[in-house]
C-alpha cells in the first residue's frame, strides 16, 4: 500500500513539474520568402466555403494579408486577348502560377491551446496548424498566460514569426484577487480584461446573476465569448 501511494505521489509530482514547464515561444523568422507588397494567385479554381461548386479559373489579389480582389479570367477565346482583364503585378509583388490547382479559405480552429505537455515548443504547434490549412486559432484560456499569448499574437500580425492569426481568450475571473460573486464584480473584471488586451472570455459557468452580467458587459464593450458546458453546471 505504501509503495502504491509513493508511486501515485511521484506521478502527481512529475505531472505538476511538466505542467508548469514553460512553453518556448516561436523564434523570429529566418527562413522563407516575403512578405510581399502584393501577391497574385493566378489561374486557380476557387472553393469559397459557401457550399457552392468550384469556380474559375480566377486570379486572386492579396495585399497586407487581405484578399482585395477576385477576378474571373474565364477560358481563352481564339482571336481574343485573355489577359486584358487580369490584375497587373505591382513593384515588389509576387505571382504564383496555380493553374490546375484548387484554393479554399483557411480553416479557423475555435479551440486550440498553444503547447502543452506533448508539444512544449510553440514553433512546432504553429507550423503544424498552418501545414494543415489552419490560418486562425482561438486560444481559449491562454494557458501560457495572457501576456505570453499576446506577444505571439502581435508578432504573428507583424509577420515576425511563422504562425496563424491568434485570438486570445482568458478564463472568466483569471487574475482576479478575489472570487467574483456578484454582478458589479463581474462587469468590473470584464472591463479590466479588455484593457489587458484580451479578445474575449472563456466561461466555465458561474452563478446566473454573475454570468448574465459578465456576458452582457462583454458584448457591450465589443469582446467575444466561449463557454465550456461542464456537466457539473448543466442544471444551471
Amino acid at each position: 500500500m505504501k509503495k502504491a501511494l509513493l508511486l501515485f505521489c511521484t506521478a502527481v509530482l512529475s505531472f505538476s513539474v511538466i505542467a508548469q514547464r514553460e512553453i518556448k515561444k516561436a523564434p523570429e523568422l529566418k527562413e522563407g520568402d516575403g512578405p510581399y507588397t502584393q501577391l497574385i494567385i493566378r489561374g486557380v479554381m476557387l472553393i469559397d466555403g459557401t457550399g457552392a461548386p468550384p469556380v474559375g479559373p480566377i486570379d486572386i489579389v492579396v495585399k497586407q494579408n487581405r484578399i482585395v480582389n477576385i477576378v474571373s479570367i474565364g477560358l481563352p477565346t481564339p482571336g481574343m486577348s485573355s489577359d486584358s482583364n487580369r490584375p497587373k503585378l505591382e513593384a515588389g509583388g509576387k505571382e504564383l502560377n496555380c493553374e490546375g490547382m484548387y484554393l479554399m479559405p483557411g480553416f479557423v480552429d475555435m479551440h486550440g491551446h498553444i503547447g502543452g505537455n506533448q508539444a512544449p515548443n510553440a514553433e512546432y504547434v504553429f507550423k503544424l496548424w498552418m501545414s494543415h490549412g489552419i490560418t486562425t486559432v482561438r486560444d481559449p484560456s491562454c494557458g501560457n498566460g495572457l501576456d505570453w499569448v499576446l506577444d505571439q499574437k502581435n508578432k504573428s500580425e507583424k509577420n515576425l514569426i511563422t504562425a496563424p492569426r491568434i485570438k486570445a481568450y482568458t478564463v472568466f475571473g483569471q487574475g482576479s484577487k478575489e472570487p467574483i460573486t456578484n454582478a458589479v464584480q463581474a462587469r468590473a473584471w470584464v472591463n479590466e480584461n479588455k484593457l489587458k488586451g484580451s479578445d474575449g472570455v472563456k466561461f466555465f459557468g458561474a452563478a446566473p446573476e454573475v454570468m448574465d452580467a459578465a456576458l452582457r458587459e462583454n458584448k457591450r464593450i465589443g469582446l467575444r465569448s466561449a463557454c465550456h458546458h461542464a456537466q457539473l453546471g448543466v442544471a444551471r
